[in-house]
This record gives C-alpha cells, structure tokens and sequence, in this order.
C-alpha cells in the first residue's frame, strides 16, 4: 500500500500544496508559544509588562517594516531551496526558518521585558549578525564565478568582491566558526545534508539574523505594543516563506542568476557594513 509520502512524490499537485498549508500550521504554532511566552515575561516580577491586545495597527507595522528588511532571509531561504531541492527539504527550511525567526523574536522580547539596560547584549547580536551576512556575501561568490573568465568589467567587479570577501572571511572565521556551522559548504549543498540536519541548520542563520533584525525594532516598543508588532513579524515571515515556495523552480533559477547573486552578494555586504556602524553607533550611546 502507497504511504502518504509516496502519494505527495507522485503528486505535483500535493508536493506544492503540502509544504505551502504547513506554513499556516507552523505559523499557529510559533504564534501560541509567542503567546505563552509572554504569559510567562509578565509574571517576572519588575518586568515590562506587555499588553495581550491585537491591534492592527501593530501587526501591520511589524509585518511592514519585516518584510522591507527580510532580503537577507529572502536570498537564504532561496539559497537553501537551490541546495537542497524536494518537498521534504521544502518542509525542513520552512520549518527550521519559521522557528529561527519566532525564537530570535521571543528572545530579544524576553531580555526588554527583564533587562533595563540591554545596549551592550544588543551591539554583540547586532555584529555577530553582520559577520554571518559578509559570511552569506562569500558564499555568493560561486554564483557568479564564471565572471573571472569573461574579462572586462565583470571580471573586474568579480576579483574586487572576492579579494576584499577574502580578506573578510580570514578576520571573522576564528569567532564567526565558534557560533555558526560551515555555511560556505551547506549553502553550496556540498554537506549532504539530511533531514533533521537541514531543519537546525536552516534554524541557525535566521535566529541570528532575527535577533539583529529585532534588536533593531526596540526603540519602536516605546510606540507600538510589542504583542501585536511581534505577530506582524511572525505573519509576515510566513508570507515570504509561501511566496518562495510558490514557485521553487522559478526561485531557484532566480537566485542562480549570476547577476542576482552579484547583487546579493552586494545587499550582503551593505547590510554586514550597516551591522557594524550600528554595532558602534549602540557601543558609544552606551557609554554616554
């Protein structure tokens, strides 16, 4: 008798529809333990309390504000779909990104509700974060190689980035390869990667990158209840999510593309910069 994963194999139909609905499933369920969570926060003697009120307003601030700085997850998750095709890698990155975006989420809520000054943990995520995204800009530079050999300005562009990425990547390796797994070879799907090794490695990166991206929404939570800004974040990795896998091929091809990977590898390294200024910026606010 054919079992359920052999139907969704056989089935184009179901092999898309699958991963797509359990979106909305994970989606729930990150969204009760937000929930649960803040339960919890509110019970800490001398914390911030946080209202558990839904306003519009709020989610659609954070889903906004989400999805105008999510292209380092958007070019990851792509990144991962082309290393790791199938609908049960599908369901692994869907659920292993899902998780790292609620539980950076949840993390940063927890340390504002119990911590009054947190400038100095927030600088340290905000440049962790900015080595995985020059790390993230390296690991572009296979995309695009073919550059070298076609001369001109393209050739030019390609030895520029991958001299200076070099050079990067010798200076954050010693701390970068103490938190993180080998993204260069996972990214490329050169690490023969399984299931339940996918799903934490596609957790890692954008709990990291959560925490920065979030980190840098605390000054917001002064304006807007954290409940419902939190919600607007969860909801809104879940619509990028189903908008990649809408179309994997297409994705994937559009991720491959040399000039795209150019141009990541670009937002990739823009973003890494931001990391550090800011990461100084909190520094010296901390100590004024």
């Amino acid at each position: 008798m054919e079992s359920i994963s052999e139907k969704i194999d056989r089935s184009p139909v179901l092999s898309q529809v699958v991963p797509i609905a359990l979106t909305g499933v994970v989606m729930a369920g990150f969204l009760a333990l937000l929930h649960a969570a803040i339960i919890l926060f509110n019970l800490i003697p001398a914390s911030e309390k946080i209202h558990l009120e839904i306003r519009w307003v709020d989610v659609l601030v954070g889903a906004t504000i989400y999805l105008k700085t999510s292209i380092d997850f958007a070019i990851f998750i792509g990144r991962m779909m082309a290393a790791n095709p199938g609908w049960r890698n599908r369901v692994a990155i869907e659920i292993g990104t899902a998780a790292g975006n609620a539980l950076g989420t949840i993390a940063i809520i927890g340390l504002w509700v119990t911590l009054k000054h947190v400038d100095l943990l927030l600088a340290l995520m905000v440049f962790i974060a900015s080595l995985v995204l020059f790390e993230l800009a390296h690991s572009s530079l296979e995309h695009f190689a073919n550059w070298q050999g076609q001369g001109g300005i393209r050739k030019m562009l390609f030895f520029l980035m991958h001299g200076l990425l070099d050079r990067v990547k010798k200076i954050i390796d010693p701390v970068l390869s103490r938190v993180m797994p080998d993204l260069g070879s996972a990214m490329k799907g050169k690490s023969s990667l399984s299931w339940q090794p996918l799903l934490m490695f596609s957790a890692t990166v954008p709990f990291i990158l959560g925490l920065d991206d979030f980190a840098g929404y605390v000054p917001l939570f002064s304006v807007v209840n954290v409940y419902g800004f939190a919600i607007g974040v969860i909801a809104s990795h879940t619509l990028l999510n189903i908008a990649l896998f809408l179309s994997p091929k297409k994705t994937i091809i559009v991720v491959k593309n040399e000039v795209v990977s150019f141009f990541g590898a670009l937002a990739f390294i823009g973003l890494g910069v931001y990391g550090l200024v800011e990461t100084v910026r909190i520094v010296t606010e901390a100590f004024h």
